[in-house]
């Protein structure tokens, strides 16, 4: 059976179908009124690192027009912002808030992930965790709210502190506190420094502050020495970074891989994760196919 978190993508808290109209957007810029459309999309193409003259060439523009958008010059259409955030690659929840700093009504909705409109997307997650049983998986939303996980991730979490599993239960905190996983992953100082890293990605990305506090949080978790936990101890070439963690006395092997959905329409999906733990070696294959 695949488990269900009541992490912050299930919640019934306000109301159906509605955008979050926080605006957000790189650089401190937190609320907007109309006017300020053009400041924010500078700072997003700044960001990004793309001049007026490559950002108007991806939009079939001109530079002068993207001048005189993010100089107030010109008011452009919801369309033209639309275009303007996808090829900076702005996401889902900033479009909303650019559309609000240019004057119009955000265009995608914020659904709880127990709406009945979600179900079907819900029964597609339950499948394919289920199906990717017995290796671990997990869905989380964007500040790592665990929102479903199969019985892959329970076996490995299992015997943890109940009040690291209390929801809503994060992944970075169950995998970096001293007393999650963290005391049995034998590479924890490379495998932390790859989640870190991770998040610094996505901060800049997304620009959330709850993500930045997380990272703060996590990132300021004692580290235990290295002890056993040295490359000369692996026996086996690695195609990727693995994350190596006992249970039951046994050193698993995984490689991880995320996947997103692709062009969402709602916020709530675009900020959905799934992380698949595939094994890395023959031994970790045969331990999790017997405890299946």
């Amino acid at each position: 059976m695949t488990t269900l978190a009541p992490g912050r993508g299930n919640s019934k808290s306000g109301p159906r179908h509605t955008a979050d109209r926080r605006a957000t957007g790189p650089r401190g810029a937190e609320s907007a009124e109309p006017s300020e459309v053009g400041a924010l999309l500078r700072a997003w193409r700044e960001e990004r690192r793309v001049s007026q003259l490559e950002l108007a060439l991806r939009a079939d523009s001109s530079a002068r027009h993207i001048s005189f958008v993010e100089t107030g010059r010109a008011r452009p259409s919801e369309e033209f912002v639309l275009k303007l955030a996808e090829h900076l690659d702005v996401p889902v929840r900033e479009r909303n808030a650019l559309l609000l700093a240019a004057g119009y009504a955000p265009r995608f909705p914020q659904t709880p992930l127990d709406d009945p409109s979600m179900d079907t997307l819900r029964a597609g997650l339950e499948q394919l965790l289920q199906g990717y049983e017995p290796y671990p998986a997990l869905v989380v939303d964007a500040t790592y709210h665990v929102v479903a996980a199969n019985r892959g991730i329970a076996m490995l979490l299992d015997g943890l502190p109940e009040e690291l599993l209390a929801p809503p239960l994060n992944a970075m905190r169950v995998v970096l506190h001293p007393r999650g996983l963290a005391r049995n992953i034998r590479n924890l100082r490379e495998w932390r420094g790859h989640l870190l890293h991770q998040m610094e990605r996505q901060i800049a990305l997304h620009r959330s502050a709850e993500l930045r506090a997380l990272y703060e949080e996590v990132a300021a978790y004692p580290v235990a020495d290295p002890g056993e936990d040295a490359a000369a101890d692996w026996q086996v070439p690695y195609f990727a970074l693995p994350l190596r963690i006992e249970h039951e006395g046994r050193v698993l092997s995984f490689v991880s891989s995320i996947s997103t959905f692709n062009t969402p329409m709602d916020v709530t999906v675009a900020e959905l994760a799934i992380e698949t733990l595939l094994p890395a070696d023959p031994a970790t294959v045969k331990y999790l196919q017997s405890k299946a």
